[in-house]
């Protein structure tokens, strides 16, 4: 590890110039940051070739092996509008549940909900957005609407006992609408970050969207700021590499790439 870190620099200039932050900020920031890991969900349902089942499964237990306490599995919805989340019931019934770590999965309206409920679930996540264009393009209904049927959810989700994560996307910047106005998502003191192992995914429906943060990118930036993840980084980079290889793609990750050139 050391020889990396050494190594690293002149790579990871964007990463390691965090490492200069100034003392007296640094008082500010968390000691702990929460990973949501998003990549077996977010980072595949974008892949244009259906993923195998095994793989998902295999790619979701290594990220368990690492560390992460939130790992986003799999998506309830219709085949129709994403096909590489048609193995949902599988992916969730075969994974390791590892005690500690949760596996939310994103439910869009009641039907997945019952659905994901069903199929074991134990949390599930619902996909908000603060841009009125990109709720319509995402999930086909105006932000109110999208409330309403978070509402049918909630209900349901309190009355199973079942545990219920909300988003908000587009909180920075639409990629329909542009600029977001901070009166609209108000945030301070953030603690939690969603991130993609290698960097995978993004939103299908958004024609040139720059992609996720890759995990192991986030998992070395806060450690040498000193804030802890709880995150394994060399069993991170082996799940990277693993569904990298799985995809015949190169990891988006800088970290990853500056081990590789090792």
């Amino acid at each position: 590890m050391a020889a990396m870190r050494k190594a690293l620099p002149r790579r990871l200039v964007g990463l390691a110039s965090l490492r200069a932050v100034s003392t007296s900020s640094m008082g500010t920031l968390p000691k702990r940051v929460k990973i949501v890991e998003v990549g077996p969900r977010d980072g595949l349902q974008n892949e244009k070739n259906i993923v195998s089942t095994p793989v998902k499964i295999k790619l979701i237990d290594m990220l368990s092996e690492a560390g992460l306490s939130v790992i986003e599995t799999t998506s309830f919805v219709s085949p129709k509008w994403v096909p590489q989340m048609g193995d949902h019931t599988e992916v969730l019934k075969g994974i390791q549940k590892f005690p500690g770590i949760n596996y939310p999965v994103l439910t869009p309206n009641l039907k997945g909900f019952e659905a994901a409920v069903a199929a074991g679930a134990k949390e599930v996540a619902i996909f908000g957005a603060a841009s009125e264009l990109f709720t319509k393009k995402n999930i086909n209904c105006s932000i109110e609407e999208s409330f309403q049927r978070f509402d049918a959810i909630l209900k349901a989700a309190q009355s199973a006992n079942i545990s219920v994560r909300g988003y908000v996307s587009c909180a920075l910047g639409c990629p329909y609408e542009g600029k977001i106005s901070p009166a609209k998502v108000a945030e301070m003191g953030v603690s939690v970050v969603d991130s993609s192992v290698a960097g995978l995914g993004g939103c299908p429906y958004a024609q040139g969207a720059s992609g996720n943060l890759a995990t192991e990118d986030l998992v070395y930036m806060l450690e040498g700021l000193g804030i802890h993840t709880g995150v394994n980084l060399q069993k991170l980079l082996e799940a990277g590499n693993f569904i990298c290889q799985a995809l015949n793609r190169k990891t988006s990750s800088k970290v990853a790439q500056a081990t590789c050139k090792l």
